[in-house]
């Protein structure tokens, strides 16, 4: 039997949570460093990952697959497989984790003049063992090919994601604790609510999938490779009419996850409210569950109501891509500005995922990468800025460059990487999804490159009134990034400047299942136009065709 590395990866970081949560009250730094550890020893776990998959022509689609009865009576096993997309989500999570426990090493302290009944509640150990369980459940809902067991921990970790923001949230940007604590618990329970209610529609699906799965085949299953080869043998073909409902349970659960217009209002309540590496894990992380999930489940579950949706989640995402853009040039938090522009590239994501080609779904899975590389450089900058300053509004900030240039080249970098500036990842990525796009839908691709137009104004503008300018009062004698920041930063800003020039080591590992996922759905690229030649009339191939 061969060593169970996807369970390895998962289980690293929570036995970490529990083994964090463990220590002691009064030995903080302990509880870091060994967070710090464990989650270095799961990033470790999907570099072996990276290294055992095969990338080459005629591999298997679903690798390192591991497969072990469970419930036997309803169907459930405990099942994991990862293709390229799989793969490549899981390095992105390994990658982040260990940089936001840096960000975020002294965010739970308590702080000099702190009320009791606040530490109480902000205890150290518990902020680094939520971020290590949040870590485990989203490898496993990326490894879990077995439908009800990816719907556990799909749901499983709205419960550390509540107590993150609840709890562990920003300190900076309200006048008193009481109405601190008041702003984060509105948050969280918007966030839980909200995908909760998206996590039931998605049982009700799943439960009606189960049933379907027993009427045609012997017995009813759960089991993602099961259902795809028995598709693709025509032993299980659902109605037109039941195929569509479930298409729309399964992706309302996922939309609320990207989140995508008009689903999106939690998301900027809750990366608000977070701390900026708890920002990050929503954004970059958590989020990305839900866009993963669509290429995985709907398109390969539900290909013809996939088709018959697309439409209508083109129309959608055109309206996140706009209308997040617009909402971001008109912020005054930092933080939230960020937030919708997230909102506004989850549309790009959607946008290459349900435009059936493969430069689209290619570049969607990208995207996927490059933003959460991206934003967290971003956010992670900002965070270290509304630390120093104690407030989130950009209106209290100006001159930065000139008292901490190395910060303000920094959140200079991480903005243009989220604008999509050339020679960064985000870039190769956007123009994969227009590409694909155009090809298909070229009214749809041009609207869309509006986005691109607004992401440089409200992203250059950020910059202008925060960092250029007169220094304003109280930031005379701004630190610039320390060590441990540094050390924080400039990796991810490597990372996305090396994406940018060399993306090729992700497009191997992503392509295959590109190929196998517009496969799923019986979609091929569009035949490329053209131009006849001199003396030949339009048409004059086919009256060939039909003459034969």
């Amino acid at each position: 039997m061969s060593f169970p590395l996807l369970t390895a990866t998962a289980l690293t970081p929570a036995v970490g949570a529990v083994v964090t949560a463990a220590v002691p009250a009064a030995r903080r730094t302990a509880a870091k460093w060994l967070a710090l550890l464990f989650s270095l020893a799961t990033a470790g776990f999907a570099a072996a990952i990276l290294v055992r998959f095969d990338t080459a022509s005629g591999a298997d689609r679903y690798q390192l697959t591991e497969s072990r009865s469970w419930i036997e009576d309803f169907g459930v096993r405990y099942e994991l497989g990862v293709d390229g997309i799989g793969v490549a989500m899981i390095a992105l999570t390994a990658v982040l984790i260990p940089f936001l426990i840096g960000a975020g090493w002294n965010d739970a302290d308590p702080r000099e003049g702190e009320a009791p009944a606040s530490r109480r509640w902000r205890p150290t150990q518990g902020f680094f063992a939520l971020i290590l369980a949040v870590e485990a459940m989203v490898i496993l809902s990326f490894a879990a090919t077995d439908i009800f067991l990816f719907y556990i921990f799909f749901e499983a970790m709205l419960i550390p994601m509540y107590f993150l923001i609840g709890g562990f949230g920003d300190r900076a940007g309200a006048a008193d604790e009481a109405g601190q604590a008041l702003q984060r618990t509105y948050a969280a329970v918007k966030f839980l609510l909200y995908n909760l209610v998206g996590g039931l529609v998605m049982l009700a699906a799943l439960i009606g999938l189960y049933v379907a799965t027993a009427d045609q085949l012997e017995t009813g299953t759960f089991s993602l490779q099961a259902i795809l080869q028995a598709r693709a043998a025509g032993e299980f073909d659902l109605a037109t009419s039941t195929e569509r409902w479930l298409f729309l349970g399964f992706f309302l659960a996922f939309a609320i996850k990207a989140p995508l217009w008009p689903l999106h209002t939690w998301l900027p309540n809750a990366m608000g409210e977070s701390t900026a590496p708890v920002a990050v894990l929503i954004t970059a992380v958590v989020d990305k569950v839900g866009t993963f999930a669509m290429l995985r489940f709907c398109l390969g579950l539900f290909p013809e109501a996939s088709d018959w949706a697309t439409p209508v989640v083109l129309v959608l995402a055109l309206v996140s891509i706009i209308y997040g853009a617009l909402l971001a040039l008109g912020q005054r938090d930092m933080k939230r500005l960020i937030a919708y522009a997230s909102i506004s590239h989850f549309g790009f994501i959607v946008l290459g995922i349900f435009a059936m080609t493969s430069q689209g779904q290619g570049g969607a899975t990208l995207y996927m990468i490059n933003h959460g590389v991206a934003t967290a450089a971003l956010m992670l900058v900002a965070g270290f800025l509304i630390s120093r300053r104690g407030s989130r509004l950009i209106s209290d900030y100006g001159g930065v460059q000139k008292t901490a240039p190395v910060l303000a080249g920094t959140f200079l970098v991480g903005g243009l990487a989220t604008l999509s500036l050339p020679g960064t990842g985000p870039f190769v990525s956007e123009f994969l999804v227009l590409v694909g796009t155009f090809s298909r839908y070229q009214a749809v691709a041009i609207i869309a490159s509006a986005g691109i137009v607004l992401a440089a104004l409200y992203v250059l503008v950020l910059y202008q009134r925060t960092m250029t300018g007169p220094v304003r009062s109280g930031l005379e004698k701004l630190p610039d990034l320390r060590v441990r920041e540094l050390a924080v930063v400039m990796p991810l800003i490597g990372l996305l400047i090396f994406l940018g020039v060399y993306p090729r080591p992700l497009t191997d590992i992503v392509n295959p299942a590109v190929e196998h996922t517009l496969s799923d759905v019986d979609q091929s690229d569009p035949e490329p136009h053209t131009v006849p030649e001199r003396g030949e009339t339009p048409g004059h191939e086919h009256e060939v065709e039909a003459a034969e």
